[in-house]
């Protein structure tokens, strides 16, 4: 998979910067009402910049901008109308948000109304919404690159945010000021950071695309006529987390222990489903529209197997080890034992849906590619219903915990629409003899891999929670899983090392 691993290592690299932002954060914040605040105020721009950029005008722009390219029509306009157009809406919605800012909170977490939360999220809110404009037009240009074959610039952007938060937590602390207040005034900072290094890399790429008066042409109005089904697809993904976090805010710091451990599994989805996503729709884009129908099958394949391959196991650990992974990664400061308990619960749940989420990610270029975006949105309305009825039905028998059930469960009721809906698109859809004959073999390494992993836990459960020796016994107990998956993986024939090499060497 060509720049798989490029998108997948600076990936990785942001992953690790964002724990050592959330472990900064926890530990300033604790999971209290600044911590809550922050989350709330951090998830409004998040949310809608998946809703319109990544959700919407990327899965309709990026299929549509790899066929010109293709075809070596007017690419170079065809992303200038677009960047034109996406930033005018923004605009505008940012504008709207900073007055109607204290309705998007109460939509986002009702039950803070009355509590010194609520008044928070409102001002950092304002602050940290027009983030919104920067990132959404850094996935415009990162959607250019990513079609062009250059990912490692819109794959390194999300570092800058992080390591721009980590130090004005940093600064902050050493000079005594508001560490809250340093944080949140550091979002939309680093959302322009962003967008300028993917803007010159687009311009060294031969698009130097500029905000300008919007032209409303043919491929306009068919990109809306497309982006429309897709943003309403991602405007229920993003209703299923509103659900969530409406059902968390009324339990006494649900929010944060849900948020963070959110950010835990986030860690190899975005590793893994990301890098694939990003690097598998340009790539299905271009297969099709050259009628490369083997390449095409071959490209999905081997995505689906690597990527399961790096998944299932990352899975398994989730579920078996969530305590330790959470309690050293995160616990120090302000962030208690209790607190990492109950993180530890949602994390193994989140775990066991982490392979419908990396099979989403698989699967949903299959229909961008051929310019379907309305058979996943009617499919996301089906997890959306799913999702909701468990997120509010479960709480009488499991509390806070109903929303992380929620998730996972219509996870893989997406994950199995997905799948069921690629029937008609023929084999260039369908997992290849080799992934089919592997894809059993990955789940035995990693339960093996999962064992061995719960057994050492116990003997070094001491270790784990000394001061100084708990990161070496983490480190130990990781390093020892990787090695056990891929031995018994080699053994029995679910993975071969010498595919990642070559997966790298192509990235």
């Amino acid at each position: 998979m060509s720049g798989f691993l490029t998108v997948g290592m600076w990936t990785m690299a942001s992953r690790v910067l964002g724990f050592v932002r959330d472990a900064m954060i926890l530990a300033f914040l604790g999971t209290g009402p600044l911590y809550e605040a922050y989350v709330v105020a951090f998830r409004l721009p998040n949310m809608f910049r998946r809703f319109f950029a990544e959700g919407a005008f990327n899965m309709a722009f990026v299929p549509m901008f790899s066929k010109k390219l293709e075809k070596d029509e007017d690419s170079q306009g065809f992303a200038q109308d677009a960047f034109a157009g996406l930033a005018s809406v923004l605009i505008i919605l940012t504008l709207v948000a900073q007055a109607a800012m204290p309705w998007l909170v109460y939509g986002l977490a009702s039950g803070f109304a009355g509590q010194e939360q609520f008044d928070l999220s409102v001002d950092f809110g304002r602050i940290a919404f027009p983030y919104i404009l920067f990132i959404s037009l850094a996935a415009l240009l990162s959607g250019v690159l990513n079609a062009t074959g250059r990912f490692a610039a819109a794959a390194a952007a999300p570092v800058l945010l992080n390591i721009l938060l980590v130090a004005s937590m940093a600064l902050a602390a050493a000079t005594g000021a508001n560490v809250a207040n340093a944080l949140v005034w550091m979002i939309p900072v680093a959302g322009i950071a962003q967008l300028a290094l993917v803007w010159v890399a687009a311009k060294r790429a031969g698009f130097s695309l500029r905000i300008t008066r919007p032209r409303w042409t043919p491929d306009m109005a068919l990109l809306v006529k497309t982006a429309i089904p897709a943003a309403l697809a991602g405007g229920v993904i993003q209703i299923n987390l509103l659900v969530g976090q409406q059902v968390a805010s009324y339990f006494d710091h649900a929010v944060g222990w849900l948020y963070a451990a959110d950010r835990l599994y986030q860690l190899p989805l975005g590793v893994v489903g990301i890098a694939i996503g990003v690097v598998l729709l340009p790539d299905l884009s271009r297969r099709l529209a050259a009628k490369d129908h083997s390449g095409a099958r071959q490209a999905f394949s081997r995505a689906g197997e690597i990527s399961l391959a790096l998944t299932i196991p990352s899975a398994v650990a989730l579920v078996v080890i969530p305590l330790p992974l959470v309690a050293v990664l995160f616990q120090r400061g302000a962030l208690t034992a209790s607190d990492s308990a109950a993180i530890a619960s949602a994390v193994a749940i989140y775990g066991l849906g982490l392979p419908a989420f990396v099979l989403q990610k698989i699967l949903q270029p299959q229909f961008f590619a051929r310019g379907d975006t309305r058979t996943p949105f009617h499919y996301a309305l089906v997890a959306m219903v799913i999702n909701a009825a468990l997120a509010v039905g479960l709480i009488p028998f499991l509390g806070w915990l109903a929303p992380a059930w929620a998730t996972t469960i219509a996870a893989w009721a997406m994950a199995a629409l997905l799948a069921r809906g690629t029937k008609p698109f023929g084999d260039t859809a369908s997992f290849d003899t080799r992934f089919r004959s592997r894809i059993w073999r990955i789940c035995v390494a990693a339960l093996i891999m999962g064992a061995v992993l719960y057994g050492l836990a116990q003997l070094l459960d001491q270790a784990l929670n000394m001061p100084g020796w708990r990161y070496l016994a983490l480190t130990g107990l990781v390093i020892t899983g990787i090695a056990i998956f891929f031995i018994v993986g080699q053994l029995i024939g679910a993975t071969k090392l010498s595919d990642f090499r070559r997966a790298a060497r192509k990235g």
